[in-house]
């Protein structure tokens, strides 16, 4: 069995461990720990029968629902540094901050005012409807003001006072909390709290007018509210922070830092997947010294990372065996062996990482220390692997790992939905889809012998396939895997000149090394792969389907220093699609109303709301929807009414 192979099963196993213990009130890890393995057993093993097992609707009891309000993730801060560059960035006026509450997310949905079901984070789109659970539940209301239809957000949590009473032999209040939680019979959910912190209206995106408004609100309809303060400054709310974590051992219930928002309430940021105007301000890192027993090497793509399998410690709530290792030159530099005493640190509390050897000394009591061995040659090609010391990898160019990488990597980047990673696996292992132009070639009648596709499936697939696209050049050159470079690392190289796919062609090493942010390691891997996939990206292009947008240049980017801001329902297409057929022409979107706006977008100009109201103070041109598809096809010239410019 390859390492490969033993891995898959070894999360397959983990996998069914920790899904069994979930439902049953008795959770080992937090859900971002267990999404991590869910994407590692994907990425390895698509077509694993546990996948198809967990997670099915119903296979664990509830039904499943759509959220209101996106359970994504949150952009977050570990140090000063990093909250200071978010503040600079956001430029709020004054902000909300809020304890962030270590529990489990759950949105209660409502209906004019009642309570129609509730429903847990899931895969931050889809949960488990729990709504006979949630109704027992201490702090859940199930009415609130007859003209609310929406969601309310909060988290379900255990005071330690009844972790220490009834249930110590969990092993913190979270994991008690998000076990009892999905109880099929409920029990114990009367031990339960439930905190709230957000809420959204439906189709209604200025039924709050700020966030110290909406918290009022809840507060009004009876909901708990956690602790929230508003500050100014930066340096304010750093030192509160400071404050909080020294005496957050002192509250009744377990946080983890803060989260900072943008007191102007911007109920389309709420709905990204990654919302811009808050951010997850985290207290410093715990640290714990463990005994290295093994090493690991993780194979994705072409590249052989380290996994470090250590004595099982106690790091933010969870046991912790597993942490990264980076690289080899990691590894060097550290003098690390096998039996070596380790500092672990979990970066945001989610993922474990070998800091470095512990303060004591290299060996633990008496074990003899060993050296680490290195893979020495490819698993699935048997070519023998290249050590440039920031990475391990294969180096062949036609090793069927790699080539399998891409294609999913580049269906990614396209957004290409329907064609799922196994049917990809599956065209793949037959050969017929070996490099991405070969997806360009493909007739729906072979499609149709996948999976038992109809001839309407088939169809629907290669019409997604064979939609003409122009993406920008850093999206394009994405596609391809690049090793460590994505798409903010070719917009830095766009920026700098290298603005064609000729003059990238044409860029020596140091010419892209030269380029801010990237160096000579990352300069390297781009010349490499251009020249590597120089065939693919030839016959992509011939193909005559993708395409790449041309530069920046006056001609091609009329709304260049024009920004937008979009409020209300579009008829035509969706508020995304509107925002990127603006910065397709050089213009930005906004998600707030601004002194220095533009234009506001909404398809009711003489509405009441609270960015119409503001817009109108500020000055700025509010124009409908008709007017806005006017304005993109003259080319930001004119409206066709009279000059906007």
């Amino acid at each position: 069995m390859t390492g490969e192979e033993k891995r898959i099963a070894e999360l397959e196993k983990l996998i069914k461990k920790y899904q069994d213990s979930y439902y049953n009130g008795e959770e080992e890890i937090t859900d971002a720990e267990f999404d991590a393995l869910w994407d590692e057993l994907k990425k390895l093993d698509p077509g694993s029968s546990i996948l198809k097992k967990v997670g099915e609707d119903g296979a664990d009891g509830f039904p499943k629902a759509k959220h209101i309000i996106p359970m994504g993730s949150q952009e977050k801060a570990a140090n000063p540094r990093e909250f200071r560059e978010w503040v600079s960035k956001t430029g709020a006026r004054k902000y909300i901050v809020q304890y962030k509450l270590d529990g489990a997310s759950l949105e209660l949905q409502y209906e004019k005012g009642i309570l129609s079901r509730a429903v847990t984070r899931g895969d931050g789109l889809i949960g488990d409807e729990i709504t006979g659970n949630a109704k027992r539940m201490n702090g859940v209301r199930e009415k609130t003001a007859a003209n609310f239809s929406g969601g309310v957000r909060g988290e379900v949590v255990m005071s330690h006072e009844v972790w220490k009473a009834k249930y110590s032999d969990k092993a913190n209040c979270r994991n008690a909390a998000n076990g009892i939680m999905r109880r099929k019979d409920g029990t114990g959910c009367e031990d339960l709290m439930y905190i709230t912190y957000d809420a959204a209206a439906v189709d209604n995106d200025d039924f709050f007018s700020d966030e110290k408004v909406k918290l009022a609100w809840l507060k009004k309809q009876g909901f708990s509210v956690t602790q929230a303060k508003e500050f100014a400054d930066a340096e304010e709310i750093i030192a509160y922070r400071d404050k909080v974590a020294e005496n957050r051992a002192q509250l009744p219930v377990d946080i983890d830092g803060l989260v900072v928002k943008d007191k102007q309430t911007d109920q389309a940021d709420l709905r990204k997947a990654r919302p811009e105007r808050q951010i997850a301000f985290k207290f410093e890192l715990e640290t714990a010294v463990s005994v290295l027993k093994a090493v690991e090497w993780s194979e994705s793509g072409a590249t052989y990372t380290p996994i470090g399998i250590v004595e099982p410690v106690r790091l933010a709530g969870t046991t912790v065996q597993r942490a990264n290792l980076n690289n080899p030159g990691m590894i060097r530099g550290m003098g690390l062996k096998i039996g070596s005493r380790v500092m672990v640190v979990k970066r945001g509390e989610i993922i474990p990482k070998i800091e470095g050897l512990a303060a004591e000394g290299a060996r633990a009591n008496a074990v003899e220390l060993t050296e680490i061995v290195f893979p020495r040659t490819c698993g699935a090609c048997g070519t023998e692997l290249v050590d440039g010391d920031t990475r391990l990898y294969c180096p062949n160019t036609d090793c069927p790992k790699r080539l399998l990488h891409r294609l999913e990597k580049w269906t990614k980047v396209l957004d290409i939905r329907e064609l799922g990673e196994k049917l990809i696996r599956q065209l793949f292992d037959k050969n017929r889809v070996r490099h991405i132009p070969d997806l360009y070639t493909l007739e729906a009648e072979e499609l149709s012998e996948f999976e038992r596709m109809g001839e309407l499936s088939a169809a629907k697939v290669l019409r997604h396939i064979r939609s003409p696209r122009e993406l920008s050049l850093a999206s394009f050159i994405a596609g391809f895997d690049f090793e460590g470079v994505g798409e903010l690392i070719m917009e830095k190289a766009a920026s700098y000149g290298f603005d064609t796919l000729d003059k990238l062609r044409s860029a020596q090493t140091a010419d892209l090394a030269a380029v801010y942010g990237l160096g000579e390691i990352t300069a390297q891997t781009i010349v490499d792969g251009l020249k590597e996939c120089a065939a693919e990206i030839d016959g992509v292009l011939a193909a005559g389907i993708i395409s790449i947008a041309p530069p920046p240049s006056p001609e091609n980017q009329p709304l260049k220093g024009k920004s937008f801001c979009f409020t209300g329902e579009l008829k035509s297409m969706k508020r995304s699609q509107a925002e990127e057929m603006v910065k397709s022409l050089g213009g930005s979107a906004k998600s707030s109303v601004v002194k220095d706006l533009s234009y506001l977008v909404t398809n009711d100009p003489e509405s009441g709301s609270g960015k119409n109201k503001k817009a109108a103070g500020f000055g700025v041109t509010i124009i409908n929807e008709e007017q806005l598809l006017e304005l993109l096809k003259s080319g930001g010239k004119k409206d066709g009414q009279g000059e906007l410019f």
